[in-house]
């Protein structure tokens, strides 16, 4: 018996794809870019599953391209905002994330880069790259102890608990966003403030110049959650403006480009969208997607529909 063949748009770690190509016959796209749309429609004529990638943009058009054969579109990722969702559900497709293995990653990444910018570590280290260290000084590089401060975190879902759960560690106390206290309120009066809602038209630029204004002249903006929420031109207008004490951004709003305007920036953490980038919890997040299309090609309900 023939087995069901499949479009990967990406290679994945080496367990996942053994799975995979156990169950099924594999069609690999293994270049360095994403699928160009025409290549991607073309390719998956026929197929009865597509494994995806956050940088693959799936919309009615692709969809269409893989029917009447295409049951199930399978994102690597707990986000989602690179497909149309109701494209792909009105058209009888199924469609699975990858929610909880990345928890935890995400959550230790947040905290990185929290201490980071708190004690000017990133910049620290390009100083001593630079030649520039003249050797220790009283009054030299001095951060905020985050001990006693406020972490205010926008998105209760779970990674933003898990951020959270990690705060009395370090002696802050954390507070959410419309559970705790009302979004300008939070905006206001903590010092760290941690992003982790989805993009949605409703978050995109809910950290415009208006939203930034309003923080803490000491605050510090930290972004793993994605680029769209944060208006970048308008993040960088605050911190030339001094209205913030820094930002860290693992996401960006038209990656992999960065506003230019934050470059040159000593009080910015620029990360290359590493929230999840473990070996564990990469493994983990394929693993999971190649599980949902083995479910659904067998005649089985998905483990992580949306």
């Amino acid at each position: 018996m023939s087995k069901p063949p499949v479009l990967l748009t990406r290679r994945i770690p080496s367990a996942a794809f053994a799975r995979l190509d156990a169950a099924c016959d594999v069609d690999l796209h293994d270049g360095a870019s994403p699928l160009p749309p025409d290549e991607l429609k073309r390719r998956l004529k026929g197929k009865k599953a597509l494994i995806c990638l956050l940088t693959d943009k799936i919309d009615g058009a692709v969809v269409d391209a893989g029917l009447p054969d295409l049951q199930i579109v399978s994102n690597v990722a707990v986000g989602y905002d690179n497909v149309d969702v109701p494209a792909v559900k009105s058209r009888g497709v199924v469609f699975t994330n990858t929610p909880d293995v990345l928890t935890e990653a995400t959550a230790e990444l947040t905290w990185a880069l929290i201490l980071s910018l708190a004690r000017r570590v990133t910049e620290g280290d390009r100083l001593i790259r630079r030649g520039e260290w003249r050797g220790w000084a009283l009054d030299f590089m001095l951060g905020m102890e985050l001990r006693g401060k406020q972490l205010g975190i926008i998105g209760r879902g779970r990674i933003g608990r898990a951020v959270a759960a990690k705060a009395p560690a370090f002696g802050m106390t954390a507070v959410f966003a419309k559970h705790d206290m009302s979004l300008d309120e939070l905006i206001v009066r903590s010092d760290v403030v941690s992003i982790h809602t989805p993009a949605t038209p409703e978050t995109r630029h809910m950290f415009d110049r208006r939203t930034l204004a309003r923080m803490k002249r000491s605050a510090l903006l930290v972004n793993t959650a994605r680029g769209s929420i944060v208006d970048e031109e308008a993040l960088v207008w605050a911190l030339n403006e001094h209205l913030i004490a820094g930002a860290a951004l693992d996401v960006f709003e038209k990656e992999p480009s960065v506003h230019p305007g934050l470059l040159p920036l000593e009080n910015v953490v620029l990360v290359p969208h590493l929230g999840s980038a473990t070996r564990e919890t990469r493994t983990a997040m394929a693993d999971l997607a190649v599980r949902n299309v083995i479910a659904v090609l067998s005649g089985n309900p998905p483990l992580t529909p949306v």
